[in-house]
């Protein structure tokens, strides 16, 4: 029932922006932390920010002073501004969230994930 939808993936020139957003959606109860991951060819996938329920982030190094997370809680819904990118930036971006979700009258915890965005920078 829970659905995490992307969108805003694209191809961008080096040193160009590019903003992916994510909705999430379904019989939610409440949502933690949500994040941002990538995976480019060949390369394990690695969290790229995070950001909590209050707001505070966290970002990888590689993208720190570039990249900007946020969430919107009352609309379910988090942002990732990627600016000054890179050709090392191209990959695949997922969204995923923690959350507490509810089937009749049981809850559950657990992660959920988008199904992906393709980020291409080239020239």
């Amino acid at each position: 029932q829970v659905q995490l939808v992307e969108s805003g993936g694209g191809l961008v020139q080096p040193g160009g922006s590019l903003m992916l957003s994510c909705a999430a959606s379904g019989s939610i109860i409440s949502i933690n932390d949500m994040a941002w991951y990538r995976q480019a060819p060949g390369k394990q996938r690695e969290l790229v920010a995070v950001i909590t329920s209050g707001g505070s982030t966290n970002y990888a190094g590689s993208v720190k002073g570039r990249f900007t997370i946020s969430r919107d809680n009352a609309k379910n819904t988090v942002a990732l501004q990627m600016n000054s990118l890179k050709p090392e930036d191209t990959a695949v971006y997922y969204c995923n969230a923690h959350l507490t979700s509810y089937s009749g009258r049981s809850t559950y915890t657990r992660d959920y994930w988008g199904q992906g965005t393709q980020v291409t920078v080239s020239s």
